[in-house]
């Protein structure tokens, strides 16, 4: 039965190609080389690899880095457009199948939240992708306000991806081991969103929902850690509310890449159980694999159900997916229709 939503399933274009070529997840050629086939596929293999592990929708999204690593800022406005555009047009093949997340020129900010309400509006994707900072900028800093203040309008679903901090920090050198997604894009990730957090941008913009990977970054499993410290650091902080209050509010994470039942359950207990979602990390993960261990897990079947399909299909605006998944007929005419109502 194809019943689950996944929202970190990644692709990439012609276009995108170049950008791609310095992020190479693994060291064997060979596996890499099989791996961009499968990013380039969005037909039979996909498909395939997607009903196999009871996948009835994918939420496509450019790979890392995607157009945030171009460093012409007018360059990357029309790399979006163009990667979005070829993105719209995959999924108006599938539309039963595949939605979108956007790729955004962050380069610009005010363009950023324009291409961001284009891609919601005119091509019905579901919010966008951010692969983390943007030549060193991130997301909580003053230039960015035109951007959120666009996600904001749009109630925009934002998934926060890991990439490659700036530079190498002291503490991996001598040890590249822990570069990549071993360890240092978890690090680069959890801070990111703790600087949305105690930055204060999501405090102006209540209405934008931050998406984290891997299990929430590692940030479930610190709350009481977060809190504790905020409280009695000394320091003063741009926001009142303790992180954990903004991470139950605004924060959803999937389970990418994590099928381990013990983070499960402490994710569940700390964010609850309409914040989890399933996904893969397609092709980088096994979906076979995630939807076992999405399975097995030693939860209640409701729980289950929200964590495969319910509590993605609110965040996305799915509502005929929320109770009957995949096992009913349902008309889908054009992407737009899936449209997140803002």
């Amino acid at each position: 039965m194809t019943d689950k939503i996944a929202l970190e399933e990644h692709f990439i274009t012609e276009t995108l190609a170049p950008y791609a070529a310095g992020n190479q997840p693994t060291q064997d050629a060979a596996a890499f080389a099989v791996l961009r086939r499968r990013l380039a596929d969005f037909g039979e293999g996909r498909l395939a690899a997607m009903d196999a592990a009871g996948i009835g929708y994918a939420v496509l999204s450019a790979t890392v880095p995607g157009v945030q690593a171009e460093p012409d800022a007018a360059k990357a406005v029309a790399l979006a457009q163009r990667a979005n555009d070829e993105l719209a047009e995959e999924v108006r093949k599938q539309p039963a199948r595949y939605g979108g997340f956007a790729a955004l020129p962050l380069q610009d900010p005010a363009a950023a939240g324009a291409e961001l309400e284009r891609a919601m509006r005119e091509l019905g994707f579901h919010g966008a992708m951010i692969n983390g900072h943007t030549h060193g900028q991130y997301l909580d800093e003053e230039r960015l306000r035109p951007f959120w203040e666009r996600a904001d309008a749009l109630a925009a679903p934002i998934y926060l991806h890991p990439c490659d901090p700036v530079g190498t920090p002291a503490m991996f050198a001598g040890r590249p081991e822990l570069n990549g997604s071993v360890w240092a894009w978890t690090v680069e990730a959890a801070t990111h969103a703790l600087r949305l957090v105690l930055g204060g941008t999501l405090m102006r913009h209540p209405r934008v929902k931050i998406i984290l990977g891997h299990m929430g970054e590692t940030l479930p499993y610190v709350m009481a850690r977060l809190d504790s410290r905020t409280r009695h650091s000394g320091r003063e902080f741009a926001v009142e509310e303790l992180p954990s209050a903004i991470l139950r509010r605004q924060f959803w994470i999937t389970t990418t890449g994590v099928c381990d039942p013990a983070s499960l359950a402490t994710a569940i207990a700390n964010l609850g159980e309409d914040r989890v979602m399933f996904s893969v990390d397609y092709p980088y993960e096994n979906g076979v694999e995630a939807a076992a261990f999405l399975a097995s897990a030693p939860i209640p079947e409701a729980v289950r159900a929200k964590i495969g399909r319910g509590n993605a299909a609110g965040v996305l605006g799915l509502s005929y997916w929320k109770e009957t998944g995949f096992t009913k007929k349902r008309s889908i005419k054009h992407p737009q229709q899936m449209l997140h109502q803002a």
